[in-house]
């Protein structure tokens, strides 16, 4: 099992979701976080007081998918989550070595 996790503008969230589910991925994570992407407009950028400079509001997208599956998760969330940017984020692949329902039972 793999998970491909994407820092993607909080504006392209939307087109790239849709375009996940409709191709069939369901284990999807969509966290808030702050980076240091170039910001399309001032609206992406707020001040952070943690780290003394501005920073851009984006979306941590992660997806949980077989082996052979992330090529085309990949392919859908750098198409659908273009800016027109030279760089409007990153998509990274990692190997999950397990995963576990939450189920209510007791081993």
């Amino acid at each position: 099992m793999k998970e491909v996790k994407a820092f993607i503008h909080r504006g392209r969230v939307v087109d790239v979701i849709h375009a996940l589910e409709e191709a069939g991925f369901g284990y999807l994570s969509v966290s808030d976080v702050k980076g240091l992407l170039t910001a399309l407009s001032a609206q992406e950028q707020v001040y952070s007081m943690e780290l003394g400079e501005r920073v851009t509001r984006q979306i941590k997208l992660e997806v949980f998918c077989e082996d052979d599956q992330v090529d085309r998760a990949v392919q859908l969330i750098r198409l659908h989550g273009r800016t027109g940017q030279s760089v409007a984020g990153w998509v990274y692949q990692s190997t999950v070595d397990g995963s576990w329902p939450i189920d209510g039972q007791t081993d």
